[in-house]
Parts: C-alpha cells; sequence; structure tokens
C-alpha cells in the first residue's frame, strides 16, 4: 500500500493592530511552529521573535513608493504552493484577516486549489484604534449602534457602493477604515447626507503604538486638522458624539513614557524585564545588545575549584550570567547544586538571589549595598581573614571585590566562567538613530554596556561622541555603571538608589513625570 502524501496547511492570523501583546494565543502557538510566514507591512516585527530560526520569512507588503513586494496573485500563488509542498505556512495579516482585508480572496485560492487552511481572528484596528486613544466606540449614553467602512473605494469608482445616504444617520458611531486619503470626500458626503458638521471626530494614526498620534476636530474642520498636523497614513476615522469621552477615557497616549524612544543596551535574553517595564510605561524600546555572552574556553580553574569545592567557606556570585555559566558547567560534569551544600553562598543584590533560588539554593547573604564593593564590605564586617573565597564571574571584570577581600586576609580564587564580547552587527542602524535625534534616553545596566555600546557607535573623540548624543539622557543602573560612563565622558542623568532594574525604570519614570501643580 502506498502513502498517502502528507499535507501541509495554510493558517491566516491575524497580527492585530501594532502592539505585540494583542496577538491571540492561538496565533502564538502556530507562528512558534510555523515552517514558513508571510507578513505585511502593518505587522509589528516584533511579532517574528515567536517564529522558530529555521522559518522561512517573506515580506509580502509594501516596499519604497508604496509599491508592492509581490502582487496579490503573486502571493496567493505562494500560499498555494508552500501549502501544497507540506509546510506548515502562517500567513501573517495586521489586524483581523476578514475586515477590509483579502484574506478572502487568498482562502477562495486554497479551497480551489485543494489546500488545507485555518483561519485565526485578530484584534481589529477599528477598535484597538478606539480604545487606545481613550474612546468608547458604544456607549449607552451616546450610541448603541456603529458602522466599519472603508474609505479605500471612495474615489475611482462612478458609483460608491456606501449607502451614504443610510449611513450618515443610521450609525451612531462611524469607524473609516483606509479613509485619509480621501477624508474631505468622505466628511462632506456625511454632512450632505445630514450628519451635523459640528459632529466630533478623531483620526488615530499607528493605532496601539509607541508612535501613536491621535487629533481631534468635527466633520467641518478634520480635513484640516489633518492637513496641518501632518497626519498621513496608517490611520482610521472615528466619527461620532463618543470622541467626547476621550478627555476623561484616555489612558495610552497619556502614559509618562509614551512616545519616547529608549535604547536598552543589555543581552537580549536579559532585557525582557526591563524593555516590558519601559514599554508598560509608554516608552518606545530600541534593543541593541551591546554584550554577547558566551562560555570560556577553559575551565580548567573552576573545575579544580569544584572538585575541592569542601576547602571553600563562601562561594559568590555577582552577575546572572555567573549563575547561569557556573550551573550549565555543573550540568556538563555531572555534577548539580548539592556540592555547594558545605558553603556560605552570597549573591550582589536581590536579582542574583532571585536566580539562585530557581537552582534550590537561598543566598546566606546579600548586601545593603548591591555592589561588588557592598559585598566585600559586609564580608569583610563579619570577618573574612583566613576564610577561602570561590568568586565565578566574567573572564574580564572590576577587580573591587577580589581586592578588597584579599587586603582583609581572604584567600579568593577567581574562576573565570563567561566572557562577554561586542557584539557584530547594527552599529550603522544605532549611529543612524543617534544622528537623526531620534534617541531620548540610553540605558546601561553595568559597565560593559557602557564600553562595548561606545565601540559600537565609533566615538573614538569627545566632538563625534558629543554630537551623536547630544540631547540624549543617560540612565545608568547604580555607581559603578555611572562611574564608567562618567569616565567615558558621559553625564548620567538617572541613577536610582537601589541598583535593581525595578528601581531603575521608576527613577526613569520619575524624571519624565509632569511634576504635580
Amino acid at each position: 500500500m502506498s502513502k498517502k502524501n502528507i499535507q501541509g496547511k495554510v493558517y491566516l492570523v491575524g497580527a492585530g493592530p501594532g502592539d505585540p501583546g494583542l496577538l491571540t494565543l492561538r496565533g502564538k502557538y502556530l507562528l512558534q511552529r510555523a515552517e514558513v510566514v508571510f507578513y505585511d507591512y502593518l505587522v509589528n516585527k516584533k511579532l517574528l521573535n515567536h517564529v522558530p530560526d529555521t522559518a522561512e520569512l517573506i515580506y509580502v507588503g509594501k516596499k519604497g513608493g508604496g509599491l508592492h513586494a509581490y502582487t496579490q496573485e503573486g502571493i496567493n500563488k505562494m500560499l498555494v504552493e508552500y501549502g501544497a509542498s507540506g509546510k506548515r505556512v502562517v500567513r501573517l495579516k495586521g489586524g483581523d484577516p476578514f475586515i477590509f482585508g483579502r484574506g478572502a480572496e487568498e482562502i477562495q485560492e486554497l479551497v480551489k486549489q485543494g489546500v488545507d487552511f485555518e483561519v485565526v481572528p485578530g484584534v481589529t484596528s477599528a477598535t484597538a484604534a478606539a480604545t487606545y486613544a481613550g474612546i468608547p466606540i458604544t456607549h449607552r449614553g451616546y450610541t448603541t449602534s456603529v458602522a466599519f467602512i472603508t474609505g479605500h473605494e471612495a474615489t475611482g469608482k462612478r458609483q460608491s457602493t456606501v449607502a451614504w445616504d443610510k449611513l450618515a444617520t443610521g450609525a451612531g458611531t462611524i469607524v473609516v477604515y483606509m479613509g485619509i486619503k480621501n477624508l474631505p470626500i468622505i466628511t462632506s458626503k456625511l454632512m450632505e447626507h445630514g450628519r451635523a458638521p459640528e459632529t466630533p471626530v478623531a483620526v488615530v494614526r499607528w493605532a496601539s503604538t509607541p508612535i501613536q498620534r491621535s487629533v481631534v476636530g468635527t466633520l467641518s474642520t478634520i480635513s484640516e486638522v489633518v492637513q496641518k498636523t501632518g497626519i498621513t497614513p496608517p490611520a482610521l476615522v472615528i466619527v461620532g458624539e463618543v470622541v467626547n469621552l476621550r478627555d476623561s477615557v484616555d489612558w495610552f497616549e497619556r502614559r509618562p513614557l509614551f512616545g519616547k524612544r529608549m535604547v536598552v543596551t543589555r543581552t537580549r535574553e536579559q532585557a525582557s524585564e526591563l524593555v516590558s517595564l519601559l514599554e508598560e510605561n509608554g516608552a518606545d524600546c530600541l534593543e541593541y545588545s551591546t554584550i554577547h555572552i558566551e562560555p570560556v574556553d577553559d575551565y580548567s580553574l573552576l573545575d579544580h575549584a569544584v572538585q575541592n569545592i569542601s576547602s571553600y567557606d563562601w562561594v559568590l556570585f555577582t552577575s546572572l550570567n555567573a549563575i547561569t555559566y557556573f550551573f550549565k558547567r555543573l550540568e556538563a560534569t555531572g555534577q548539580d547544586s548539592r556540592i555547594l551544600a558545605g558553603c556560605g553562598i552570597g549573591a550582589v543584590g536581590r536579582a542574583t538571589a532571585d536566580e539562585l533560588l530557581k537552582h534550590g539554593i537561598r543566598a546566606d547573604l546579600i548586601p545593603e549595598k548591591f555592589t561588588g564593593a557592598g559585598l566585600a564590605e559586609s564580608l569583610v564586617n563579619g570577618n573574612i581573614s583566613g576564610k577561602h573565597v570561590l568568586l565565578p564571574r566574567a573572564e574580564k571584570a572590576m577587580e573591587t571585590l577580589p581586592e578588597m577581600l584579599e587586603d582583609a586576609g581572604a584567600n579568593v580564587t577567581v574562576a573565570p566562567v563567561y566572557r562577554n564580547i561586542p557584539p557584530q552587527g547594527r552599529k550603522d542602524e544605532l549611529r543612524e538613530e543617534l544622528a537623526d535625534g531620534n534617541i531620548e534616553l540610553v540605558t546601561f545596566t553595568s559597565s560593559s554596556t557602557v564600553t562595548n555600546f561606545l565601540s559600537m557607535i565609533d566615538a573614538d573623540n569627545d566632538q563625534k561622541l558629543h554630537q551623536l548624543l547630544d540631547g540624549v539622557k543617560i540612565a545608568a543602573i547604580g555607581p559603578v555603571t555611572a562611574e564608567t560612563a562618567r569616565t567615558n565622558g558621559l553625564t548620567v542623568d538617572i541613577q536610582p538608589d537601589n541598583y535593581t532594574i525595578p528601581d531603575m525604570v521608576t527613577s526613569i519614570v520619575d524624571y519624565y513625570r509632569p511634576e504635580a501643580t
């Protein structure tokens, strides 16, 4: 009996309006298992982080000059070919696939060619634009009806398919997709058929993203407002009395860091907490990892120390990476955290202590000051003289901690477990963002992020440095990082009292929060 060919499947997935957090769980699940992904211009590129590295990414949106990378017929053909070849294909479309998109046309072609498919709804731009602009599109005190229309077909046709005479007064709220280019025609049609010229209107551009921008007017004035403020597509138009609620309901654009572009210099693996907290407060985060972490070539020093671990009184951890690579080495050599049972465990701060808990180890010592010097002071005060200390750390690191302990009479073994090197790539992109004046603030979470950042932007003299960072604020997580920044010619504007990521974000928010009047 011959085996039946395994056929692939095409998943038409709504990507939502722009905020990557609005992707459905089903959509995320499919992206994580995709072999091929077709994506559009309006799809947030952060969603592609869910896709396996082995997947093929195919951009089918607009190119420069408004042209499309592929015709709709070309897209249909590729979906059929990849699906029929046995691939798991995700067609990622902005908003919802079946609301003013061409998703149905793509499905019709798949049906015609006998290719299996599934459609996953997405949050449509209309509801997102209204919600993120602080406008409830229905409200029992204002209206219980809403209509979605497209403004794209208002020109180029001899007769519009929109029944303007019925629509103008037939729906309390009207949301217009793709209506910016034809806004004067749309507003005149609504007024011509009975909608009052003073009816409130809002226009929301790039809804739910950090660059969202909203303007408000009336049917008689909104076209002029849009022109004067330079609002261009993609944008949605919301018509109705509910627009008046924006003053009290608006929340998204009032966040303290809204619209401020900030560079996060942590490693990609460690940036998530900082990025998410900044974005929760409205920041537009650009991730430029200034550190690439990799294991050291030679673990002989650590292996020897582990073999004689019973002779050590203390094992000290000063970074998350030190913990990660220390335990990776234990695992590689067939050991685990039980070997540390007879040692005192020191952690430089709360985050490091929390990371140790993931390995079943509770730190015996966390200093009040979350620095290497603070950890050393706590040990010295407890009489460290004659004690044996193991310090797994980076291949190159500041010598403050081991030197202070040795000066106090301790015997310190420094065992490199990882090294950090400046990553390659994206240098030109970072320099362009800085040169164009797009960056509000740069965050530094270690001395290495400072030195590697300066290396990335090739600021080899003070003049270049000041030109690139003119007007850019600097946030440093603690005094050691701040001192490294100052030594390299930077002015530190923000530094928290407690040296943790949440406290750093709180200090940034406080710095930008308008003073109470």
